[in-house]
C-alpha cells in the first residue's frame, strides 16, 4: 500500500486507468470520483473505477489528488481544491503540457505549490470516457515528471511509486524542454492528422474520399478521433512551441513540393529514405504503440 485514498478530478480513460492499475497492484485503499458530469461519475462508480463520488472537500483530504482533464481547466481546478487541501496532500497532473500548468499551480496553490508534482503519462487512446478504462494502459509506458526546485521530494517519490506500481516508467524533464519535445512528436501530428481530415471534409465530394480511403489514410489519421476540446487546449497552451514546429514542418512540405514539381527523383530519393530509416531505427527501439 502506497496511499491511503487516492481522489481523481476527470475519471475518463487516463484517470479511470490510473486506478484500475494502483488497485490491482494493492497500492491504493480508496479512490474517490470528482467531475462536472454525474453520468461519468456514475460510470465510473459502475465500473469500479472509483469507490465513491466525492465534493472539493472531500478531494482535498485525499492522500493523492490526480488531475486527469483538459489543461485548460487546471487553474480552475486548483483554485476550488486549493482551500481544502489537507497537510501533506500531493497534488499531480496529467497534462500534455508544463509550463503553463506550472504556472497555473504556482498561482492557485501559493504556499501549497510545493505539494505540487507535475506530470504527464505517454500513454493514451483516441478513445475517451470511464468506459475506455484499462489497468494495462501505463504498462510499459513512459511517464515524465518536470518537478521544479521547491517540489517536495518526498512528494516527488510518492507520485514516482505510484506512476510505477500502475506499470509505467518514470522520467523527469525540464518543463520547457518537454514542451518542446512534445510539441514536435505528439502536438504536431494531431493538428496535422485533424487538418487533414477536416479539409478533406470541407470538399463538395469529400465523401467519395473518405469511401476509398483505406489503411494508410487510418493509420495517419487514428489520432484525429481524440477529443477536440484536449487538444484545443493543448495547442494553444503550448502556442509557442506549436507555432514553431508547424512552421519546421510547413518548410518541410514545401521542399517536398519543390521536388514533386520539378521533378526531382532524386531529392525524393534522398528525403524518403533518410526518413525510412531514422523510423525503422525508432521501431526497433519503442516500446509499444501509445495513443
Amino acid at each position: 500500500m502506497i496511499i491511503e485514498k487516492l481522489a481523481l478530478v476527470g475519471t475518463g480513460l487516463i484517470g479511470g486507468s490510473f486506478a484500475l492499475a494502483l488497485k490491482q497492484a494493492g497500492a491504493v485503499r480508496e479512490v474517490l470520483g470528482v467531475g462536472r458530469n454525474p453520468a461519468s461519475l456514475d460510470a465510473a462508480l459502475e465500473r469500479g473505477l472509483i469507490d465513491r463520488a466525492a465534493d472539493w472537500a472531500e478531494a482535498g483530504q485525499a492522500d493523492c489528488i490526480l488531475l486527469a482533464l483538459p489543461v485548460g481547466e487546471t487553474a480552475a481546478v486548483l483554485q476550488n481544491l486549493a482551500p481544502y487541501l489537507k497537510p501533506g496532500a500531493i497534488v499531480t497532473d496529467t497534462g500534455s503540457t508544463k509550463a503553463n500548468v506550472i504556472a497555473a499551480a504556482r498561482a492557485a496553490l501559493a504556499d501549497r505549490f510545493a505539494d505540487f508534482v507535475p506530470g504527464h503519462p505517454i500513454a493514451g487512446s483516441e478513445q475517451s470516457g470511464p468506459g475506455a478504462a484499462r489497468a494495462d494502459l501505463y504498462q510499459g509506458r513512459k511517464v515524465v515528471l518536470t518537478p521544479q526546485a521547491d517540489t517536495r521530494a518526498d512528494a516527488v517519490a510518492t507520485v514516482t511509486a505510484l506512476w510505477q506500481a500502475a506499470g509505467a516508467q518514470v522520467e523527469t524533464l525540464e518543463a520547457a524542454l518537454h514542451d518542446r519535445v512534445f510539441a514536435a512528436v505528439s502536438h504536431l501530428p494531431h493538428l496535422a492528422a485533424f487538418a487533414l481530415v477536416d479539409e478533406l471534409a470541407q470538399r463538395a465530394d469529400g465523401d467519395t474520399f473518405f469511401r476509398f480511403a483505406a489503411s494508410g489514410f487510418r493509420d495517419f489519421t487514428r489520432i484525429a478521433g481524440s477529443s477536440p476540446e484536449m487538444w484545443r487546449d493543448i495547442a494553444l497552451a503550448n502556442r509557442e512551441a506549436v507555432l514553431a514546429e508547424l512552421d519546421a514542418y510547413m518548410a518541410a512540405l514545401q521542399t517536398v513540393r519543390a521536388a514533386v514539381s520539378t521533378q526531382d527523383a532524386a531529392a525524393l530519393l534522398e528525403i524518403f529514405s533518410r526518413a525510412r530509416a531514422v523510423r525503422n531505427h525508432w521501431q526497433t527501439k519503442r516500446e509499444p504503440p501509445a495513443g
